[in-house]
């Protein structure tokens, strides 16, 4: 179905991808997994067709394959209202037509044009699968929680979750027959989460997705490719993520006892050489040192010998040291977040008083009750479009109260991460986008970026071309370097590699502070938050986790 042959790609002299080669087959679900800015996304942009390698090649079977693209962060125009979009998705069916109709007329005036029937074939089969998809648009919405939607709703409404339901719709009616996913699981609530594997589960088309989804790679994915971040190629895994850490894990603890093993030897092949060129060495008063002349050679003769052995032992060591060389496992370069000592805040952090929150007259949530005590780690919950966003935002101070109160308490220093880091302005580098947040000189600063994995001239790039993880791990050293002691985050998870969040919850359970956030990784809620604040049918429950 898809063929990729030594396919490599470079930025300038940064080599991104290197002799990728793979085969994936029809039905098969393959996850790629690596650190952020490892070129995950240029690979599929590469398959798509949204960019083009240095060298190589890939190949559809059949070639006129139905391919589905979702983007990381969604294609969607936010000028667009959503009756244009699904308008868009389920294809020109006029515009198609009348290419249907040219081409017949073609062909009556030249019915041996092989070429002209395939192309007849290709738009006939087009219009089939466009009128299938118009049939089938309603399902399709009502499936995703997005039939309620009124036409003229511009896309720019739309929450993060509904966004990305909306992008996989329009790869819906398109009737694929292969998915390139990237990052789909992005913003989903847990009832989406749960439709979206088993909708994966069950169709007959193949899959390549891009996750940092732990519990989404363990029931969805049939077989994992890593891409190593310096060599920039693929190795593959069966099974599951889980497997895949399974086998890694193997793999790093026989890589680790065959170094061993070899520093072993060298250093007793080391010893032996020096022992034996010892023996050989002329020594006042040995035997070698007498008049007798018989003796003087016969003794020569066998230090000739010996330091022919010591120099054979020397080769073998120089070939392990060169060509036999098993090089010692580094641990990957990994996020180093810390957060400082806190400073101390009132005991009720967030007051919640018949809170009425929204858009100018546009009311989200109504009478909303609650309190958020200090230490307490709270995760926000509920469907996509319900409203977590919006209390964050208020929470905040980024959008006014309609009604009602929502106090911070005493001595509170509130730091906020939003959905999609709409607080990095895009023109800025990230060196000056950190430097507005922390009271730091160009040294200290490029020395605290270091530790979330900006290195050398990276800082100097523009927020507008870093990677969606990138951007993620900037608005955090931000957050980090501004010393709140109270986090409202916006799905901070989103776009981080799995290493990334290891460390990201590390570094959370060590806070000192209080933390809301909007989070929907099944992992992070289960072995980090001590308590839900759960939103449905427009009321804000509290639950113990």
């Amino acid at each position: 179905m898809l063929v990729v042959h030594h396919l490599s790609k470079s930025y300038g002299i940064t080599p991104v991808l290197s002799n990728i080669s793979l085969a994936i087959n029809p039905g098969e679900k393959v996850a790629l997994v690596g650190p952020n800015g490892c070129g995950k996304t240029t690979f599929l942009r590469i398959l798509a067709g949204q960019e083009l390698p240095d060298s190589g090649s890939h190949q559809f079977n059949p070639p006129d394959l139905s391919v589905g693209y979702l983007p990381q962060g969604g294609s969607i125009n936010a000028n667009e209202t959503f009756a244009d979009y699904i308008r868009r998705a389920e294809g020109d069916l006029p515009g198609l037509s009348l290419q249907l109709e040219e081409l017949a007329g073609q062909l009556m005036r030249s019915p041996q044009n092989h070429g002209l029937q395939r192309e007849y074939d290709a738009v006939l089969s087009q219009i089939e699968d466009r009128s299938n998809s118009a049939a089938s648009t309603h399902a399709v919405l009502a499936s995703l929680g997005l039939d309620n939607l009124p036409g003229d709703l511009p896309l720019s409404a739309l929450s993060g979750g509904q966004k990305t339901r909306l992008g996989l719709a329009g790869i819906l009616l398109a009737n694929p027959r292969l998915l390139l996913l990237d990052e789909p699981t992005n913003h989903l609530d847990f009832e989406m989460l749960d439709w979206l594997e088993n909708w994966l589960l069950h169709m007959r088309c193949a899959v390549l997705v891009v996750s940092h989804d732990r519990a989404f790679l363990d029931r969805v994915a049939q077989t994992i490719l890593e891409l190593d971040a310096t060599t920039h190629m693929l190795k593959a895994y069966a099974g599951n993520y889980s497997d895949y850490l399974e086998q890694k894990e193997i793999e790093n603890d026989k890589q680790w006892q065959e170094y061993s093993d070899q520093q072993t030897q060298i250093r007793e092949l080391t010893k032996s050489a020096q022992r034996v060129r010892s023996i050989a060495t002329f020594k006042k008063g040995g035997k070698a040192d007498t008049g007798d002349k018989f003796a003087k050679a016969f003794f020569a003769n066998r230090s000739l010998a010996t330091v022919k052995r010591a120099k054979n032992i020397e080769a073998r060591v120089e070939k392990l040291l060169n060509e036999d060389r098993i090089d010692k496992p580094h641990a990957s370069w990994q996020m180093k977040m810390n957060f400082a000592s806190a400073p101390e805040s009132g005991r009720d952090v967030l007051v919640l008083e018949k809170l009425t929150i929204g858009y100018g007259e546009t009311v989200i949530l109504r009478e909303l009750n609650a309190v958020l005590r200090y230490g307490e780690r709270v995760a926000l919950v509920g469907p996509n479009g319900c409203g977590k966003t919006t209390l964050l935002r208020t929470a905040a101070g980024s959008l006014p109260v309609l009604s009602g109160r929502c106090r911070l308490g005493a001595n509170v220093i509130p730091g906020y991460i939003t959905q999609e880091q709409e607080e990095l302005a895009p023109g800025f580098n990230a060196l000056t986008t950190f430097q507005r947040s922390a009271n730091l000189n160009e040294t200290e600063s490029r020395a605290f970026l270091h530790k979330y994995l900006f290195s050398g001239d990276d800082v100097f790039t523009p927020v507008g071309s870093l990677s969606y993880g990138q951007r993620a791990r900037l608005a955090l050293a931000c957050l980090v370097a501004r010393g709140c002691n109270f986090l409202l985050l916006d799905e901070p998870l989103n776009h981080l590699d799995l290493t990334s969040r290891a460390q990201f919850e590390q570094a959370l359970t060590d806070f000192e502070g209080t933390i809301l956030t909007v989070v929907h990784d099944r992992y992070f809620i289960q072995r980090y938050a001590t308590r839900l604040w759960q939103i449905e049918n427009g009321k804000l429950t509290a639950m113990e986790q």
